[in-house]
């Protein structure tokens, strides 16, 4: 082959990959007139917050949103980070149900790794990228106003257990206005899930939850939980692509869906009661998984919609 020839066959391969560049643009266009100037509220935690490589393609992905007219708001988990510096510290976790029991000591330790740490890391993250990001907890400006969770185990043929969880709390009240503020001067807010009641006592929340209760408040388009998972799978664990309400209710009862994936998907419900128009449950592990779940026709993980 001629050299002539070899530079005709090099520029063609390169015009072919450029036209499907543009063809990918261009199918996302709907999606992106969609979403342009709505508020997408992003859970952010599992294996996605570990790997580097994973942390920069989250942080580019969210920079993505916030440049084609997406309002991106970030509540971010650290439940491994909690549990690492409570070790180093020489004090023992215990759980119930899943959730941590937090004593005082537990909650300096919670505030300190989550507001002092993981939720700066992420902002750097993010500014670094090129993106001008927030960090808050809930103590901010009373950004998450919260009370003390009480959680009662029910069980069989006995009477109901009550557990005191220590300093773990829910949400009460989200304060929108300084979310609104941050976002009409251009920031994206990253928030913590630390709550604060009215006597100023400081409560450990769920970060799904706080995300939840988020989305709701600001009536966001949509809701996205990542998780270590492909999504909701069914008794064969197959993904579900797509459920609605009560399907998603049907799967709780009938245990198709189990363990962990049950608050999540109650997190999920609860959005839309309060005005969210979809959530979404995705694998955070993949590359690019905000763009694929909200810029392609199938997504890649899984949605519950009203009805």
């Amino acid at each position: 082959m001629s050299e002539l020839t070899s530079k005709t066959c090099a520029s063609a391969d390169s015009m072919h990959e450029a036209a499907l560049k543009a063809k990918v643009v261009l199918e996302a266009l709907p999606y992106i007139r969609q979403f342009h100037g709505q508020t997408i509220v992003i859970k952010y935690g599992g294996h996605a917050m570990v790997d580097e490589t994973l942390k920069r393609q989250f942080a580019l992905n969210v920079i993505l949103l916030k440049y084609i007219g997406l309002n991106p708001v970030i509540v971010h988990g650290g439940g491994p980070q909690i549990g690492d510096m409570l070790k180093k510290l020489n004090i023992v976790s215990q759980f119930r149900d899943g959730l941590r029991i937090t004593d005082e000591a537990t909650m300096d330790v919670v505030e300190m790794v989550l507001v002092g740490k993981v939720n700066k890391q992420i902002v750097n993250q993010l500014n670094l990228q090129g993106a001008k990001a927030v960090g808050l907890s809930g103590k901010d400006g009373q950004l998450i106003k919260a009370r003390k969770l009480e959680m009662v185990l029910e069980r069989k043929d006995m009477p109901p257990e009550i557990i005191d969880l220590g300093k773990v709390g829910e949400v009460l009240e989200i304060n929108t206005k300084l979310i609104a503020s941050l976002e009409r001067e251009g920031f994206i807010p990253v928030i913590a899930p630390v709550g604060v009641d009215d006597e100023g006592e400081t409560y450990n929340i769920n970060a799904d939850s706080v995300a939840g209760a988020v989305a709701g408040a600001l009536k966001a388009k949509r809701l996205i939980l990542l998780t270590d998972v492909a999504g909701i799978l069914d008794k064969d664990k197959r993904l579900i692509s797509s459920m609605n309400e009560r399907q998603a209710m049907q799967a709780i009862e009938n245990g198709t869906v189990t363990g962990g994936m049950i608050p999540k998907i109650k997190c999920c419900l609860e959005a839309i009661h309060s005005g969210v128009e979809k959530a979404h449950i995705l694998d955070g592990r993949l590359e690019n998984s905000l763009v694929l779940e909200l810029f392609t026709m199938g997504g890649i993980g899984s949605e519950i919609v009203a009805g």
